[in-house]
Parts: C-alpha cells; structure tokens; sequence
C-alpha cells in the first residue's frame, strides 16, 4: 500500500498515529514545524524513514509535528504543487495540461491550507525526475530531490486557525507524469541549468546575478537553502559585495518560499564560507531584509 491509498484513512487521525499508519506501510516520514512546513530534523527529507521505532519516537517528542513525505523515487509518488496565492493562481495552467494529457493521470487531488492543490502521480521506476518550478505558470513539480506535507497535516494561515491538509479524491486510472513535457508546456522560460550556471564563469557580473536570480527562484521544497547558498557563493567568489548578493538573490529566495531570516542567514553563511580569512568583511553593512520585500517577481522578468 502506497502514501496514496492511505490518505482516506489517515484524514481524520491525530498525527502521531498517522504517521505511524503511512511507516508500517513502508512510506517513509520525517517531522515538520508543527503549523508549518520546514523540517524538524537536521537533513529534512534526507532523514526520511519508515522505521516504526524512528517514527514513533519522533512523533512522542513532537507529538503536533506535520507529516513529510520525500517525493520521487524514495516514496515513490511524484506531486504538482498547484499554487493559489496573491499573485496569481495555478489552475488554469493545470487544467490546460489535464486537456493536453500531459497531466491526467492523478491517482489522488489533495486540496491545500492556502486552497491550492496537490495532484499525486506514481513515480515512473525506470526513469528519475527532478523538482522544477515553473514560477510563471504557479505550479510546482515535486519529485527527486523535493518532499510534500501530507494529511492530515494542518498550516497556520492567517487569522491563526490551522487548515489541514485533505483528500478531495482518488483517481481511477494513475499514470506518471512525463514531467519534461510537462514543464516545456507550461513555463518556456525556465530558470537556467546548475551546470550551465557553473560554466559562465562569471565574466559579466550583472548578467549573472540575473541568471543566478532566476535560478535560484525556480528551486522547489528541500533544495532552496542549498540553492541559495551555492548561488550566493558564486557571487561571493566573483567579488559581489554583500549587499549586492542581498539585493540580487534576496527577492528571488523570497519567490521560493524562503523567509527573510532564512535568506539574510544563508548569505551571511556562504560570505563566511568563501572568505574564511575575512569574517567581519563578508557581513552586510546593515539589515536590508527589506530588500527581500520588494517586488519578488522582478528578477523573473
């Protein structure tokens, strides 16, 4: 039994049982901020588990913790994370690849704290597919490399009542996603490659901190952080001021999910990481989380 086919029985359980429900199915969990999504455990979803003991003692520690389940081929399920937020929404660009077929093979629709959605799809076993976002279109693809919040999990939203996670329904006939197509359908200017990325060498800076910008923008669940941090070192390297890095990469770190405490923290960290010998140089002059607050989606055009 699959993480899909026990989210109408896990619905209505208190967390700790339902994480134990999806570890003796084989689903491997890991804990997440109780009324959020970040893990609890030092290496999120890599700490991913289906050991009942680990589980167990997990959830008796942090018994309100939510429920992470790493995607691709760990758990074997991929997801579309169709977004519905202030700046715009996932479901029309959704329900135009539904009618191309490019995503039709659901095997389960979850609705979202925010009222956005999840479609789950099985995992393809011979071939790996890494997370994308695809910023324009509001929707995510969360598979190798990226996790989801399961339910009956639950999110603080604003007002602070914690909406949970839960199954709309169960699809009849699931299919993989080929998520290459998928992504060439819905969003034509998809951030750069990592290798393409390392290989500009950085010669005209202003250009690159735009590329590394839209990069770092399009990394999904389990892999801003790092992508944050690998960019911001890049810049570091190339001799970008702090401040610079802040300005460039902070909106777009803010478009990926990333809090301003977050993105101020993994910046100050790479300076400190590249420049070992000059700590009290690689700070940033003055708190310009504001920065981050500005126009998130400006780096993107």
């Amino acid at each position: 039994m699959g993480a899909v086919d026990l989210f109408s029985e896990v619905g209505r359980m208190p967390l700790p049982e339902a994480a134990a429900r999806f570890a003796a199915a084989g689903v491997p969990v890991f804990p997440c901020v109780p009324g959020e999504k970040r893990p609890l455990v030092r290496r999120g979803f890599h700490n991913a588990t289906a050991d009942p003991a680990q589980v167990s003692e997990w959830w008796r520690r942090w018994p309100a913790a939510n429920i992470g389940i790493p995607t691709g081929a760990a758990s074997g399920v991929e997801v579309l994370d169709v977004d519905l937020h202030s700046t715009g929404t996932g479901f029309p660009a959704f329900r135009a690849a539904h009618r191309e077929g490019l995503a039709a093979g659901w095997a389960a629709l979850v609705r979202t704290p925010s009222g956005g959605l999840h479609a789950y799809y099985p995992a393809d076993s011979g071939r790996s597919q890494s997370s994308w976002q695809a910023a324009n279109a509001h929707v995510d693809f969360r598979g190798d490399g990226g996790y989801i919040i399961a339910p009956p999990s639950k999110v603080l939203r604003p007002g602070g009542v914690r909406a949970p996670y839960r199954l709309v329904v169960a699809g009849n006939n699931p299919a993989p996603v080929d998520a290459a197509r998928l992504r060439d359908f819905l969003d034509l200017r998809t951030p750069i490659p990592l290798d393409r990325a390392r290989a500009s060498r950085f010669e005209r800076r202003g250009s690159d901190a735009k590329v590394l910008a839209g990069w770092v923008a399009g990394r999904g669940e389990g892999e801003r952080n790092r992508g944050l941090f690998w960019a911001a070192c890049r810049l570091a390297e190339a001799g970008t001021p702090p401040d610079a890095t802040l300005e460039a990469l902070g909106p777009a770190a803010e478009h990926a999910g990333l809090r301003s405490r977050e993105i101020m923290a993994t910046i100050r960290s790479a300076y400190r990481t590249t420049h070992p010998m000059h700590r009290a140089d690689a700070e940033p002059v003055a708190d310009r989380r504001h920065l981050v607050r500005e126009s998130p989606g400006r780096v993107l055009s």
